[in-house]
């Protein structure tokens, strides 16, 4: 008896005839929950483009983070006077680019000296040559001056070097003062 009970417990078992055919009544709850995901997402979307300051306030987080990962420098350095920078490097040299650290009471002369020795560029500014090798601002192209500490870049109102940002080694001739396109540095 208890095994008829069992095998005849749901209607579809014993073919009855007033047996419920299952209709698709599920298909306005479906349409419902499709229009819900389909709202989320759009909503998401907005949301996503009103966070570009916070966006790109974290994705330069990271990138001075990847750089201190990959910077070279002196070691003995305190990590509070580290000043990291992407290092573009002289046209025509075979690596593009080099992550560097340096400190920040150092002045802009004594960086070209260590950025060129980390690089292995020849460094003949202390000849009267044609070209010296010249630290420049990635902004304006500005060619800093040799006697200027990192740190009065750093607090530059007008156009101020980043901790973190770019800056480029070039060889300029002695009476050119800035870089005109430093964009094709970038590229």
């Amino acid at each position: 008896m208890l095994m008829d009970v069992l095998r005849h417990r749901h209607q579809s078992d014993h073919e009855c005839e007033k047996l419920d055919t299952p209709k698709p009544r599920m298909a306005a709850t479906q349409q419902l929950v499709k229009h819900i995901i389909d709202s989320k997402k759009s909503e998401e979307a907005k949301s996503k483009k009103r966070k570009g300051a916070k966006n790109s306030e974290t994705a330069a987080k990271v990138a001075l983070m990847k750089l201190k990962m990959h910077a070279c420098g002196d070691k003995s350095l305190p990590q509070t006077e580290r000043i990291y920078f992407q290092v573009f490097l002289p046209k025509g040299n075979k690596e593009k680019s080099k992550p560097m650290f340096f400190c920040s009471k150092w002045s802009v002369g004594k960086v070209v000296d260590f950025a060129a020795s980390l690089a292995s560029l020849k460094n003949d500014n202390n000849k009267s040559t044609s070209q010296k090798l010249r630290l420049c601002h990635t902004v304006s192209g500005e060619a800093l001056p040799f006697e200027h500490t990192l740190e009065t870049w750093l607090s530059d109102k007008d156009c101020p070097l980043y901790n973190g940002g770019n800056i480029i080694l070039e060889y300029l001739d002695n009476d050119v003062l800035f870089i005109e396109d430093t964009e094709s540095y970038f590229s």
